[in-house]
């Protein structure tokens, strides 16, 4: 089947057609780097990684450009940064290099570009020019600010009406606007802040600002998906579509908006005053990535998710499962033209993530009753190349039971206890042999015995 997306802007699921197929574009909104990631912010680079793989697969990986940005100015950043006693300059490139160790340990693939919202200034600086040249901005008190009484259609993405424009979350009122929903385009700077020249003088963009400029810069006037998640779509991605649209002519912009629900914890929405704020840096403490990354991924992305630590441990568990399925294929090559259909189809059908990992269970339950070889290495092409557009089946099955070095007992280790533990089976010394299997069992290393010999994990 096709791929089909839900697009926010037509309130309904649809086709997904390129504008060329040899120039697939998909801009998703990054992170605003003044802190460790949280599990929240997790959530749409999973998501769109995952889109991301299967739009190279449809496409191919040298006409898919996932652009994915970085805000690296902004208030919440200068706060931080006066806060901490440190640079601007620091805390960004601390957070930023933070935030692609965490993403990369959750199997996120980095994007095809990132831009960053100092280097485009300029474009920034130029774009409020053109808005203000057409009547669609204007300067109060140093402020440029967007006039949305100047766009027919504003609030036609998040179908907002005014009254609640103006009452939701984030509109900040001022003196200075005419309309209490007209948004900042640029602000000015002290000199103790960063700021840039420009002709209303020295200040830095307005946040929404700069998402249309780099997206612009990278993937044209018009492309095919915005992505980000929900709480994004007002005020943030409105008033992205009235920029770009007003600046560079109507119909631009955007084609399909594609937006992940919101994620609360153990029940709650995540709070700190509620002690269940978790950063990704503390959940990998806990578990894997790649289980963090099943369990995200255990929800429809457009459904709400809420984060439990039973959730994390069923999707352990349940990796385990596949792994250990993925193990008892050894014996057979993986058959590389087996694409796995049923899971192909479940991600082509909006992103089912829930859908396609039920497929990918069946591949893992058929594995372990099938004794056909030609049959078995199918179903190991099939687990792998299903696993890969999940991201997920990464690792080899022997690293993903044994994992790396911890504890007091080293891989070397346990290899010759197992030795030990053969011999003295083999002089019947079995008091010897459940000896070295107990004390391996309370270090969290599981023996697992078998015609073909002992294997061994840790738990």
């Amino acid at each position: 089947m096709a791929l089909h997306l839900y697009n926010t802007a037509s309130r309904q699921k649809e086709e997904f057609v390129p504008r060329d197929p040899a120039n697939v574009g998909m801009y998703v909104c990054g992170p605003t780097v003044y802190d460790t990631a949280h599990i929240g912010n997790a959530r749409p680079v999973i998501i769109f990684d995952v889109l991301a793989r299967l739009l190279r697969l449809q496409y191919g990986d040298a006409h898919v450009n996932y652009v994915r940005n970085i805000t690296d100015v902004e208030d919440k950043i200068i706060a931080a940064a006066e806060a901490n006693g440190e640079s601007i300059e620091a805390l960004t490139t601390r957070t930023t290099k933070a935030y692609h160790e965490d993403m990369a340990e959750m199997g996120a693939l980095p994007p095809n570009r990132e831009p960053k919202a100092t280097e485009h200034i300029v474009g920034m600086v130029e774009m409020i020019g053109v808005l203000m040249e057409k009547g669609h901005a204007y300067e109060a008190e140093g402020h440029v600010l967007f006039d949305v009484t100047s766009m027919a259609d504003y609030g036609k993405l998040s179908g907002r009406n005014r009254d609640d424009m103006i009452a939701g979350a984030r509109v900040e009122i001022a003196p200075y606007k005419k309309d209490p929903a007209d948004f900042v385009l640029w602000k000015p700077s002290a000199d103790d802040i960063p700021g840039w020249d420009s002709p209303w003088g020295r200040g830095r963009p307005g946040w929404h600002i700069e998402c249309s400029v780099m997206s612009r810069a990278e993937l044209g006037d018009t492309f095919d998906i915005h992505g980000g998640g929900r709480d994004l779509i007002f005020p943030h991605h409105e008033n992205e579509v009235a920029q770009s649209c007003c600046a560079n002519g109507d119909g631009t912009f955007a084609r399909y908006w594609v937006h992940n629900g919101f994620l609360t914890v153990e029940g709650d929405k995540m709070s700190k005053s509620l002690g269940n704020f978790r950063t990704v840096r503390e959940l990998l403490a806990e578990a894997p990535g790649e289980a963090l990354r099943l369990n995200m991924l255990s929800a429809h992305y457009r459904q709400p998710l809420d984060w439990t630590s039973d959730g994390v441990k069923q999707s352990k568990t349940n990796l385990d499962k596949l792994y250990t399925s993925l193990q008892s294929l050894s014996d057979v090559e993986a058959d590389e033209s087996q694409v796995a259909k049923s899971v192909l189809d479940a991600l082509e059908d909006d992103i089912n993530t829930p859908k396609a990992l039920a497929a990918l269970y069946a591949l893992s339950s058929a594995a372990n009753k099938e004794t056909n070889l030609v049959e078995r290495s199918k179903i190991k092409g099939k687990l792998l190349s299903g696993g890969n557009l999940l991201g997920l089946l990464q690792q080899d099955p022997k690293e993903w039971f044994q994992g790396a070095e911890e504890g007091d007992v080293t891989a070397d280790q346990i290899e010759a206890l197992i030795l030990e533990r053969v011999e003295a089976k083999t002089n019947k010394n079995y008091a010897r042999s459940d000896e070295i299997r107990d004390s391996l069992k309370d270090q969290g290393i599981v023996l697992e015995d078998s015609p073909q010999g002992t294997t061994w994990k840790r738990v």
